[in-house]
């Protein structure tokens, strides 16, 4: 089963790597791993996306929430949180293929942000479905590079 975990912690040199390591020792694949900054740069969220048991993951989250540094540990069940990822794509095009992939990109509300004779850079951001559906309907022009964030979510209300 698939679960989104926040954890707010300490920006100190180390905790990503404890709290990373206390998952997969106890068998769970890490998705996807987002880390950033909060507003207070002493302060950091880590946001990850981990497929396991549920009920061992239970004991997990307990554990990393006792870890030096781990400040606040939420797992959001379905539904009550907001998630969004962001896909940046190096697509090829003719002239020709332009105005076909700009099609594409207002449905999807994706911006181009850099143009080149040969390929388009695309940003595109929305739910993990939204994101898939997209790359779908881009594939055929030929995605040259791709980076992909997974998901980053906050609790709704």
């Amino acid at each position: 089963m698939r679960h989104i975990i926040s954890i707010l912690v300490e920006n100190k040199f180390g905790t990503l790597a404890r709290i990373a390591g206390m998952f997969s020792g106890r068998g769970f694949n890490i998705e996807t791993l987002n880390v950033g900054p909060m507003t207070d740069e002493s302060l950091s969220r880590i946001t990850a996306t981990i497929v396991g048991d549920s009920d061992a993951l239970d004991q997990a989250i307990k554990q990393v929430d006792k870890l030096i540094n781990v400040l606040e540990v939420t797992e959001f069940t379905s539904g009550q949180a907001t998630e969004r990822e962001l896909v940046m794509l190096k697509v090829g095009s003719s002239a020709g293929q332009r105005s076909e992939i700009m099609q594409v990109c207002d449905i999807f509300r994706a911006n181009i942000i850099d143009v080149s004779e040969e390929t388009l850079n695309i940003e595109m951001t929305g739910n993990a479905n939204k994101v898939t559906a997209f790359l779908k309907l881009i594939e055929p022009y030929g995605i040259i590079e791709m980076a992909r964030t997974g998901n980053l979510a906050l609790k709704r209300g």
